[in-house]
């Protein structure tokens, strides 16, 4: 008797790779992925419903199932309803692990990251499927049975010796389910709006909510941050207004009086929705007198220069304003 030789690791993996077919399912789930890029990065797909009905499986369903396809090679290791199950369940495990370790890393958690560690995880899983796949007989390997699964349904939904009436009743039936997940699609993908707002802040050097100047000494800038967040559901253009402002307080009727009212500096920036900036600006005076220092945000809507004092104030859109003393 003559002994073979056994094939080397890398005699294995040229032929596993070189010689096998590549499965049919795993090939779906490449294409799946591809497609699922090109419509998270084009612009034109990822202002439609088909980024989310392509991105719902790639982060819900497809890790997990590439997991399981490499875990379990053969035809008999589980059915394909624990299949199924199993990699709805450990895609939910295994993407939170990723945002984990990604939160630990320089690149944190962010969609880029996201998306490239998840192809990158999922294309690793289906090498290793398809590896421990050709390493086994054609018999023993595991495929989805697509052929087996449509004509299933085919035959249940619309049976040959069915009669008319119950052939049109399942074509009622399957339309009703097909609707039915459509508009499920629709409500994740296109969700309610909620309350429009515009956040507007000012922060100290610092980047936090105290440390503002107060003391100014006439010339010096003061490093500080204005914030403005759009949550309005749109793109929305912003003007951004400092005014230099002598206000006189009457203790009495508690209210103030602006008795002169100076133009420092102006800002004008478009956010798309859900977007927010922290600008640096340098608080600079330029003359004593002042006491108050008023910060206006304007939306698309910016008066004249003629209109000032009180009357500009109420005009803005959000206000804000720093008690001051200069020196």
């Amino acid at each position: 008797m003559i002994q073979l030789s056994e094939e080397t690791f890398f005699e294995k993996i040229y032929s596993a790779f070189f010689h096998q077919k590549f499965p049919a399912d795993l090939a779906f789930v490449v294409i799946w992925l591809v497609v699922s890029i090109a419509a998270i990065y084009l612009p034109i797909l990822n202002e439609t419903i088909v980024k989310a009905l392509v991105a719902i499986p790639f982060v819900l369903f497809i890790p997990g199932y590439c997991l399981i396809a490499a875990l379990f090679p053969k035809n008999d290791d589980i059915g394909l309803t624990e299949r199924i199950a199993l990699s709805i369940a450990l895609s939910i495990a295994v993407v939170p692990l990723i945002g984990l370790a990604l939160n630990f890393t320089p690149f944190g958690i962010r969609m880029d990251s996201i998306v490239i560690s998840l192809t990158v995880f999922t294309l690793v899983m289906i090498l290793v499927a398809h590896y421990r796949r050709a390493l086994l007989p054609p018999e023993e390997r595991f495929r989805v049975p697509f052929y087996e699964i449509a004509g299933t349904l085919r035959n249940s939904m619309f049976p040959k010796e069915g009669s008319r009436v119950d052939r049109l009743l399942s074509i009622i039936t399957t339309l009703a389910i097909l609707i039915a997940v459509l508009a499920t699609v629709y409500v994740i993908a296109v969700p309610k709006e909620g309350e429009k707002f515009t956040e507007f802040f000012i922060l100290g050097e610092n980047r936090m909510a105290a440390d503002y100047p107060h003391q100014i000494i006439v010339g010096l800038k003061y490093p500080m941050f204005i914030g403005v967040g759009n949550h309005e559901y749109r793109n929305m253009t912003y003007t951004i207004e400092t005014w230099a402002t002598q206000t006189e307080f009457d203790t009495t009727t508690n209210t103030s009086t602006i008795l002169s009212m100076d133009p420092l500096d102006h800002k004008s920036l478009v956010l798309s929705h859900n977007e927010t900036v922290e600008i640096p600006y340098n608080l600079s005076i330029n003359k004593a007198g002042y006491n108050r220092v008023e910060f206006l945000l304007f939306n698309e809507t910016v008066p004249g220069m003629n209109v000032t004092g009180s009357d500009r104030i109420n005009a803005s859109y959000r206000d804000l304003n720093l008690w001051i003393a200069v020196g």
